[in-house]
């Protein structure tokens, strides 16, 4: 058995945030706090715009907190930008690259060795469902390929902690189950540490090592859910007694069973 971390990867402590819309004062976030380990995958689920984009958004550095701490290896991460690898919810690759220049753009940004980021995205194409297409143009892939290709953009961007927003709420049934287990695999071999925002119930289960269930806005942590359900986790899992246990669980924290 692993031991764990005298302190999480990364916390987020009380934080708080309002904002002003037409004059009035809208508060997204009123003393959100969690964390996560080293290694683990940690989702946030909760009602549509109640502050998880926004949290995220804060945690990268693309806003700041009016209140509360952000903390990485148990000191504060006041500098944050660039800190965290972050997948938005739309997977924004140019569409004037090819997938090969889109997915190194992270190591461009940040001067990196350009040379050694494209033989590396080379070798991982194959693991990320994209050989044969490095050529290619984001507008000649489907759905869940850009997804892929953005993914491993955020991974070439080589963060111990990534933020990951939704990757897969815009995709079809089949390929957002199928993404679910490709996106396990994967952190199972680089184990980084992941938050995950999602809607789905079913996915929040089947991921994640925690879930935190968000209020509506303004956002505080109604529960948190460990899963203790054995990994490595294949898709006959949601078909077990104490999978739909935890997923009646998880409901009756959001309000919906």
């Amino acid at each position: 058995m692993a031991h764990r971390h005298s302190e999480p990867k990364i916390e987020i402590r009380d934080v708080h945030k309002a904002y002003r819309v037409n004059g009035q004062r809208v508060q997204a976030l009123s003393g959100v706090s969690l964390q996560a380990d080293s290694g683990e995958f940690v989702t946030i689920i909760g009602p549509s715009a109640c502050g998880k984009s926004t949290l995220f958004s804060i945690i990268c550095g693309l806003q700041d907190a009016d209140e509360g701490e952000i903390r990485f290896d148990g000191a504060p991460a006041v500098h944050r930008a660039g800190m965290f690898g972050y997948m938005p919810q739309r997977d924004l690759l140019m569409p004037w690259r090819r997938v090969l220049d889109n997915v190194i753009l992270g190591p461009e940004v940040q001067s990196d060795n350009l040379p050694a980021a494209r033989r590396e995205a080379q070798e991982l194409l194959p693991l990320f469902g994209l050989q044969g297409f490095a050529d290619s143009y984001p507008s000649t892939l489907s759905g869940g390929m850009r997804q892929r290709a953005a993914l491993l953009r955020t991974f070439l961007c080589h963060k111990e902690v990534m933020l990951l927003d939704e990757p897969f709420g815009a995709l079809d049934a089949i390929t957002r189950t199928n993404l679910q287990q490709w996106l396990l695999e994967v952190w199972q071999r680089f184990r980084h540490t992941i938050l995950f925002v999602t809607h789905d119930v079913e996915e929040a289960v089947f991921l994640s090592d925690h879930v935190y269930v968000f209020t509506p806005r303004p956002a505080r942590v109604r529960a948190r859910l460990h899963i203790g359900l054995p990994r490595p986790r294949t898709r006959d899992l949601v078909l077990r007694p104490e999978f739909a246990a935890l997923k009646h669980e998880l409901l009756a924290e959001l309000g919906e069973g």
